[in-house]
């Protein structure tokens, strides 16, 4: 069953392809950009929340589990994901939703999350603040496999470091939008060891380094934290946070291009990025974006 089930979500990685790109900001030819598209995985579930969740789905399925379980707030794309993941794979899904003044009705993503026939349960922010629960198998009922909010697990980490697998992984930088740390955790651990990684975080006050370290330990995952560039100046106000800045080298970055960025992630990585060449006077390098999805 294993097998099937992993050519099943590989046929997919596959469509992730890898190529080269230009950008006008720039303005110059003596850098190398890649991109590698994880945007094309899947319409629903897009870039890293296929990653993250692929491992998931296949250990529930090995250990007869029927239910995924998960957790996030009212516009997570990662419930979104799971939903749609869940209803192509014929799982039961369930999410508690941190808000117990939201419904299904209270937004598209919620409402799109119902319709996949996801069960959605309404928390107070307390009460989801003080919710507990583990990782995998459920302990009080094995039919149920837990993800935690983001798909942070070692699941989550290890779809996350075939990424890098699915390239020649031989890049002076690897630049990524940063929200949990799972795909960044992920992607670190596998690049190349001359390769650094820059992580552009998307919440305001997120300490890089703190939740990367915490969440490699929490897997008993070794990772150099020392290869790590973090790029915090480039959150715009927070998450899903925006300004006139950004709005505008989104439009003008998606009239020029053949793939599209998005403000909450893809745009702020992406403009983070071309400032760290201009600010460093970087030539002859080569660095890979890796495109992390979104609905754009």
């Amino acid at each position: 069953m294993e097998f099937n089930l992993i050519t099943k979500f590989d046929k997919r990685a596959k469509l992730s392809k890898l190529q080269r790109f230009h950008t006008t900001k720039l303005n110059n030819d003596f850098n190398k950009l890649f991109v590698k598209r994880d945007d094309l995985i899947h319409n629903q579930v897009s870039g890293n929340k296929w990653r993250k969740l692929k491992w998931n789905v296949i250990r529930a399925l090995e250990n007869n589990c029927n239910i995924i379980s998960t957790y996030g707030g009212a516009y997570s794309n990662h419930l979104l994901a799971t939903a749609a993941l869940g209803k192509d794979m014929n799982l039961q899904t369930r999410a508690f939703v941190r808000g117990d003044e939201l419904n299904y009705s209270s937004n598209h993503i919620l409402q799109r999350c119902h319709d996949l026939n996801m069960e959605l349960v309404f928390l107070s922010r307390n009460d989801f603040k003080e919710l507990k629960y583990s990782s995998g198998i459920d302990s009080l009922n094995h039919s149920v496999w837990n993800v935690p909010e983001g798909g942070a697990n070692r699941e989550g980490v290890m779809g996350c470091q075939e990424i890098m697998a699915e390239t020649d992984n031989n890049y002076d930088y690897v630049v990524i939008a940063q929200g949990t740390t799972t795909t960044s955790l992920g992607v670190l651990t596998s690049l190349n060891p001359k390769t650094k990684l820059i992580v552009v975080p998307v919440l305001k006050g997120f300490d890089s380094i703190g939740e990367m370290k915490k969440l490699a330990k929490k897997i008993n995952l070794p990772a150099d934290l020392s290869r790590v560039l973090v790029l915090d100046q480039y959150h715009f106000g927070g998450y899903s946070k925006t300004n006139n800045i950004l709005d505008q080298f989104v439009i003008d970055f998606n009239k020029s291009s053949d793939f599209k960025i998005e403000q909450t992630y893809t745009g702020k990585a992406l403009f983070a990025m071309i400032e760290y060449i201009k600010n460093n006077s970087l030539n002859e390098n080569k660095l890979l974006f890796i495109h992390t999805g979104g609905i754009v």
